[in-house]
Protein backbone atom coordinates (compact mmCIF):
# COMPACT_ATOMS: atom_id res chain seq x y z
CA UNK A 1 0.00 0.00 0.00
CA UNK A 2 1.36 3.44 -0.89
CA UNK A 3 1.73 6.07 1.88
CA UNK A 4 -1.10 8.23 0.55
CA UNK A 5 -3.61 5.38 0.63
CA UNK A 6 -2.54 4.38 4.12
CA UNK A 7 -2.81 7.99 5.35
CA UNK A 8 -6.36 8.24 3.98
CA UNK A 9 -7.39 4.96 5.61
CA UNK A 10 -5.79 6.02 8.91
CA UNK A 11 -7.71 9.31 8.78
CA UNK A 12 -11.10 7.67 8.30
CA UNK A 13 -10.30 5.08 10.98
CA UNK A 14 -9.46 7.94 13.37
CA UNK A 15 -12.76 9.72 12.63
CA UNK A 16 -14.75 6.50 12.80
CA UNK A 17 -13.15 5.51 16.10
CA UNK A 18 -13.96 8.91 17.62
CA UNK A 19 -17.61 8.62 16.54
CA UNK A 20 -18.02 5.04 17.72
CA UNK A 21 -16.36 5.84 21.02
CA UNK A 22 -18.95 8.58 21.48
CA UNK A 23 -22.21 7.11 20.15
CA UNK A 24 -21.54 3.37 20.37
CA UNK A 25 -21.22 2.52 16.68
CA UNK A 26 -20.28 4.04 13.34
CA UNK A 27 -16.65 3.13 12.69
CA UNK A 28 -17.57 0.71 9.93
CA UNK A 29 -20.01 3.12 8.32
CA UNK A 30 -17.36 5.82 8.11
CA UNK A 31 -14.37 3.68 7.19
CA UNK A 32 -15.77 0.92 4.97
CA UNK A 33 -16.85 3.02 1.95
CA UNK A 34 -13.49 4.81 1.81
CA UNK A 35 -11.51 1.60 2.22
CA UNK A 36 -13.64 0.06 -0.53
CA UNK A 37 -12.47 2.78 -2.90
CA UNK A 38 -8.80 2.68 -1.87
CA UNK A 39 -8.05 -0.97 -1.00
CA UNK A 40 -11.24 -3.03 -1.55
CA UNK A 41 -9.46 -6.35 -0.94
CA UNK A 42 -9.09 -5.38 2.73
CA UNK A 43 -12.87 -5.57 3.28
CA UNK A 44 -14.65 -6.74 5.29
CA UNK A 45 -11.82 -8.18 7.42
CA UNK A 46 -9.95 -4.92 8.12
CA UNK A 47 -12.94 -3.04 9.53
CA UNK A 48 -14.16 -6.00 11.59
CA UNK A 49 -10.70 -6.50 13.11
CA UNK A 50 -10.11 -2.90 14.17
CA UNK A 51 -13.70 -2.82 15.47
CA UNK A 52 -12.71 -5.58 17.91
CA UNK A 53 -9.98 -3.42 19.42
CA UNK A 54 -12.18 -0.32 19.60
CA UNK A 55 -15.12 -2.21 21.12
CA UNK A 56 -12.84 -3.63 23.81
CA UNK A 57 -11.60 -0.16 24.74
CA UNK A 58 -15.08 1.36 24.96
CA UNK A 59 -16.49 -1.64 26.85
CA UNK A 60 -13.79 -1.34 29.51
CA UNK A 61 -14.38 2.40 29.83
CA UNK A 62 -18.18 2.09 30.12
CA UNK A 63 -18.30 -1.23 31.98
CA UNK A 64 -20.26 0.24 34.89
CA UNK A 65 -23.18 1.07 32.56
CA UNK A 66 -23.57 -2.23 30.68
CA UNK A 67 -27.00 -3.76 30.11
CA UNK A 68 -25.79 -7.35 30.13
CA UNK A 69 -29.27 -8.78 29.65
CA UNK A 70 -29.96 -6.69 26.55
CA UNK A 71 -26.54 -7.45 25.09
CA UNK A 72 -27.03 -11.18 25.70
CA UNK A 73 -30.35 -11.27 23.82
CA UNK A 74 -28.88 -9.31 20.93
CA UNK A 75 -25.93 -11.70 20.79
CA UNK A 76 -28.34 -14.62 20.65
CA UNK A 77 -29.30 -13.27 17.22
CA UNK A 78 -25.86 -11.96 16.24
CA UNK A 79 -24.07 -15.31 16.38
CA UNK A 80 -26.27 -17.22 13.89
CA UNK A 81 -26.55 -14.03 11.82
CA UNK A 82 -22.76 -13.90 11.58
CA UNK A 83 -22.65 -17.48 10.32
CA UNK A 84 -25.19 -16.62 7.63
CA UNK A 85 -23.25 -13.47 6.73
CA UNK A 86 -20.03 -15.46 6.29
CA UNK A 87 -21.83 -17.94 4.04
CA UNK A 88 -23.31 -15.11 2.00
CA UNK A 89 -19.80 -13.76 1.38
CA UNK A 90 -19.05 -17.05 -0.34
CA UNK A 91 -22.19 -17.42 -2.46
CA UNK A 92 -23.48 -13.95 -3.31
CA UNK A 93 -21.90 -10.99 -5.12
CA UNK A 94 -20.82 -8.18 -2.80
CA UNK A 95 -22.98 -5.72 -4.77
CA UNK A 96 -26.14 -7.74 -4.13
CA UNK A 97 -25.42 -7.91 -0.41
CA UNK A 98 -24.68 -4.20 -0.29
CA UNK A 99 -27.99 -3.25 -1.92
CA UNK A 100 -29.86 -5.34 0.65
CA UNK A 101 -28.03 -3.50 3.43
CA UNK A 102 -28.85 -0.11 1.88
CA UNK A 103 -32.55 -0.97 1.59
CA UNK A 104 -32.72 -2.24 5.18
CA UNK A 105 -31.01 0.82 6.61
CA UNK A 106 -33.18 3.28 4.66
CA UNK A 107 -36.41 1.56 5.73
CA UNK A 108 -35.36 1.35 9.37
CA UNK A 109 -33.95 4.86 9.70
CA UNK A 110 -36.83 6.38 7.73
CA UNK A 111 -39.31 4.71 10.05
CA UNK A 112 -37.40 5.96 13.09
CA UNK A 113 -37.44 9.56 11.83
CA UNK A 114 -41.21 9.21 11.32
CA UNK A 115 -41.59 8.33 14.98
CA UNK A 116 -41.09 4.55 15.09
CA UNK A 117 -39.24 3.60 18.24
CA UNK A 118 -39.34 -0.18 18.62
CA UNK A 119 -39.29 -1.30 22.22
CA UNK A 120 -36.10 -3.26 23.00
CA UNK A 121 -38.01 -6.47 23.70
CA UNK A 122 -36.29 -9.84 23.56
CA UNK A 123 -37.74 -10.52 20.11
CA UNK A 124 -36.65 -7.12 18.80
CA UNK A 125 -33.14 -7.52 20.23
CA UNK A 126 -32.68 -11.01 18.78
CA UNK A 127 -33.97 -9.85 15.38
CA UNK A 128 -31.76 -6.74 15.34
CA UNK A 129 -28.80 -8.81 16.49
CA UNK A 130 -29.31 -11.29 13.64
CA UNK A 131 -29.52 -8.49 11.07
CA UNK A 132 -26.42 -6.89 12.55
CA UNK A 133 -24.56 -10.20 12.30
CA UNK A 134 -25.51 -10.69 8.65
CA UNK A 135 -24.70 -7.10 7.68
CA UNK A 136 -21.57 -6.74 9.79
CA UNK A 137 -19.95 -9.98 8.67
CA UNK A 138 -20.80 -9.65 4.98
CA UNK A 139 -20.27 -5.90 4.47
CA UNK A 140 -18.57 -4.67 7.72
CA UNK A 141 -21.48 -2.24 8.29
CA UNK A 142 -23.64 -3.74 11.04
CA UNK A 143 -24.46 -0.96 13.48
CA UNK A 144 -27.74 0.34 12.06
CA UNK A 145 -30.12 -2.38 13.38
CA UNK A 146 -28.82 -1.97 16.92
CA UNK A 147 -28.91 1.83 16.73
CA UNK A 148 -32.60 1.63 15.74
CA UNK A 149 -33.67 -0.80 18.45
CA UNK A 150 -31.60 0.88 21.20
CA UNK A 151 -32.33 4.51 20.22
CA UNK A 152 -33.23 6.76 23.15
CA UNK A 153 -31.05 4.96 25.70
CA UNK A 154 -28.94 6.93 28.16
CA UNK A 155 -25.60 7.73 26.41
CA UNK A 156 -23.15 5.84 28.64
CA UNK A 157 -25.50 2.82 28.80
CA UNK A 158 -25.84 2.80 25.01
CA UNK A 159 -22.10 3.09 24.42
CA UNK A 160 -21.26 0.36 26.90
CA UNK A 161 -23.96 -2.09 25.83
CA UNK A 162 -23.38 -1.67 22.11
CA UNK A 163 -19.63 -1.99 22.57
CA UNK A 164 -19.98 -5.21 24.56
CA UNK A 165 -22.30 -6.52 21.86
CA UNK A 166 -19.91 -5.53 19.07
CA UNK A 167 -16.90 -6.94 20.91
CA UNK A 168 -18.31 -10.46 21.03
CA UNK A 169 -19.95 -10.12 17.61
CA UNK A 170 -16.82 -8.78 15.91
CA UNK A 171 -14.58 -11.50 17.35
CA UNK A 172 -17.07 -14.07 16.07
CA UNK A 173 -17.13 -12.43 12.64
CA UNK A 174 -13.33 -12.39 12.42
CA UNK A 175 -13.14 -16.10 13.25
CA UNK A 176 -15.82 -16.96 10.70
CA UNK A 177 -14.21 -14.81 8.00
CA UNK A 178 -10.89 -16.51 8.73
CA UNK A 179 -12.56 -19.91 8.29
CA UNK A 180 -13.85 -18.94 4.84
CA UNK A 181 -10.48 -17.46 3.84
CA UNK A 182 -11.42 -13.77 3.91
CA UNK A 183 -8.78 -12.68 6.47
CA UNK A 184 -5.40 -12.06 4.83
CA UNK A 185 -2.02 -11.41 6.41
CA UNK A 186 -1.98 -8.07 4.60
CA UNK A 187 -5.17 -7.03 6.41
CA UNK A 188 -3.70 -8.12 9.75
CA UNK A 189 -0.56 -6.09 9.08
CA UNK A 190 -2.57 -2.98 8.19
CA UNK A 191 -4.65 -3.34 11.37
CA UNK A 192 -1.49 -3.39 13.48
CA UNK A 193 -0.27 -0.18 11.80
CA UNK A 194 -3.69 1.42 12.44
CA UNK A 195 -3.63 0.90 16.22
CA UNK A 196 -2.38 4.49 16.90
CA UNK A 197 -5.25 5.93 14.79
CA UNK A 198 -7.79 3.82 16.69
CA UNK A 199 -6.33 4.86 20.05
CA UNK A 200 -6.27 8.56 19.09
CA UNK A 201 -9.92 8.43 17.97
CA UNK A 202 -10.88 6.71 21.21
CA UNK A 203 -9.18 9.45 23.24
CA UNK A 204 -10.97 12.16 21.24
CA UNK A 205 -14.32 10.48 21.95
CA UNK A 206 -13.93 11.27 25.65
CA UNK A 207 -14.28 14.96 24.80
CA UNK A 208 -17.22 14.35 22.47
CA UNK A 209 -19.02 12.44 25.23
CA UNK A 210 -19.33 15.61 27.32
CA UNK A 211 -21.56 17.14 24.63
CA UNK A 212 -23.83 14.14 24.03
CA UNK A 213 -27.25 13.77 25.63
CA UNK A 214 -29.86 11.10 24.85
CA UNK A 215 -31.62 13.02 22.05
CA UNK A 216 -28.40 14.17 20.39
CA UNK A 217 -27.15 10.61 20.61
CA UNK A 218 -30.33 9.28 18.97
CA UNK A 219 -30.16 11.80 16.12
CA UNK A 220 -26.45 11.26 15.58
CA UNK A 221 -26.93 7.50 15.42
CA UNK A 222 -29.79 7.68 12.93
CA UNK A 223 -28.06 10.27 10.73
CA UNK A 224 -24.85 8.25 10.74
CA UNK A 225 -26.75 5.09 9.81
CA UNK A 226 -28.35 6.92 6.89
CA UNK A 227 -25.02 8.46 5.91
CA UNK A 228 -23.43 5.03 5.89
CA UNK A 229 -26.12 3.80 3.50
CA UNK A 230 -25.55 6.81 1.24
CA UNK A 231 -21.80 6.17 1.17
CA UNK A 232 -22.45 2.53 0.38
CA UNK A 233 -24.61 3.58 -2.58
CA UNK A 234 -21.82 5.84 -3.83
CA UNK A 235 -19.39 2.94 -3.51
CA UNK A 236 -21.71 0.70 -5.54
CA UNK A 237 -22.22 3.28 -8.29
CA UNK A 238 -18.55 4.27 -8.69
Amino acid sequence: MDPGSFALIAAVVFVGSALQGSIGFGAGMVAAPVIALVEPELLPALVVMFACLLALMVTLRERAHLDLGGAAWALAGRLPGSVLGALLVLVLPVAALSWVVVASVIVGVGSAFLGWRPAPTRTALVTAGALSGIMGTSTSIGGAPMAIVWQGQEPARLRGTMSAFFLVGSVTSVLLLALVGSVTWHAVEVVLWLIPAVAAGFLLSRRLNRWMNAERLRLAGLILALGGAALLVMRLLL
